[in-house]
């Protein structure tokens, strides 16, 4: 039976209580890189208080440069447009730093694009190519970038210290480059925390079959490997992901967009059913669902869905 990592938010855990939708299949996730270390504390014994046995996966936030201290009516961006932030309005402070002008800065799982134009000490000035709003905790990647940054934030640490703490069944790794990274979780969480390395850095990818020696599970998150890669390799990469995993007996679990049309509706499209018919014939250990339940109106559907593809392949037949 698959496993389905199910994020927890607004939608789910709050407005939909666990026992009206739980499996046994099912791990919750708490993605850490929203809230305060308080707010994810009063999380995780709400969902404790919910189900006595449930199944936790805490996600670190890990050393993604993302926006901070940004009013909740966001940054209005228009196409061909400057903009700037200040520097305190990142989660690393010195990520001004290491932008050099005509860096491309993908934001929001590249939903936005950014030039950027100029730098000082106090702020940087981008070029949008893209309209929209660009709102608080909003990732910003530019590539090849990760190595020059500390693979730990202060986040992390202390999120860390909280799986250590409620004993959590799960802690996601973010943005690992190398086995060493592993290695470094490994010497501060408690051992019966199961590690899931994300894959989502070309480094990561480089240096595959290191890391696969040093966990149990891996999640490909597609949506930050697209930013890193180019959204056109997703398939080809992900197919070799997977395919170096089982080869090891490793387990994958795979996100992103696997239901996205039911965020706000209650029927998936008909190329995220084909998306996801092939990816469980490929091998796949899990499926995690992000915006789909944290923030989506029809998480009853989305589960119904996970199940009715999980029965057919389960019972298909050839025919003639």
């Amino acid at each position: 039976m698959q496993k389905y990592i199910l994020t927890t938010g607004p939608s789910l855990g709050n407005k939909i209580k666990l026992n009206e939708i739980h499996q046994d299949n099912f791990i919750y996730r708490i993605n850490g890189a929203h809230g305060t270390i308080d707010d994810i504390r009063k999380t995780i014994i709400n969902l404790k208080n919910q189900i006595d046995s449930v199944e936790i996966l805490i996600d670190l936030p890990g050393n993604k440069i993302r926006t901070a201290n940004i009013d909740q009516n966001g940054v209005l961006l228009c196409k061909d447009k400057t903009f700037s932030l200040n520097i305190n309005q990142f989660n690393y402070k010195d990520f001004y730093k290491l932008l050099k002008p005509e860096m491309k800065v993908y934001a929001n799982d590249s939903v936005f694009l950014f030039i950027v134009k100029e730098i000082n000490e106090n702020e940087i000035i981008f070029l949008s190519k893209s309209d929209g709003i660009l709102l608080n905790n909003k990732g910003m990647h530019v590539r090849d970038l990760h190595s020059n940054i500390p693979f730990l934030f202060e986040k992390d640490k202390q999120l860390i210290q909280l799986c250590n703490e409620f004993n959590i069944n799960y802690v996601g790794a973010s943005f690992v480059r190398k086995s060493q990274d592993i290695q470094e979780i490994k010497k501060i969480i408690n051992p019966n925390t199961k590690i899931i390395s994300k894959i989502e850095t070309l480094e990561a990818v480089n240096n595959l079959n290191d890391i696969l020696n040093e966990v149990s599970f891996i999640l490909i998150d597609r949506g930050d490997l697209s930013t890193e890669i180019g959204i056109e390799k997703i398939p080809r990469f992900q197919n070799y992901i997977i395919q170096m995993a089982n080869h090891k007996g490793i387990k994958v679990f795979l996100a992103t967009q696997i239901l996205k049309n039911m965020e706000e509706k209650p029927i998936p499209t008909i190329a995220e059913i084909d998306d996801l018919y092939n990816i469980s014939k490929s091998g796949v250990f899990g499926i995690q669902l992000s915006e789909e339940t944290a923030v989506g109106y029809y998480i009853e559907e989305c589960v119904k869905i996970l199940n009715l593809m999980q029965d057919e392949i389960n019972n298909e037949k050839i025919v003639l």
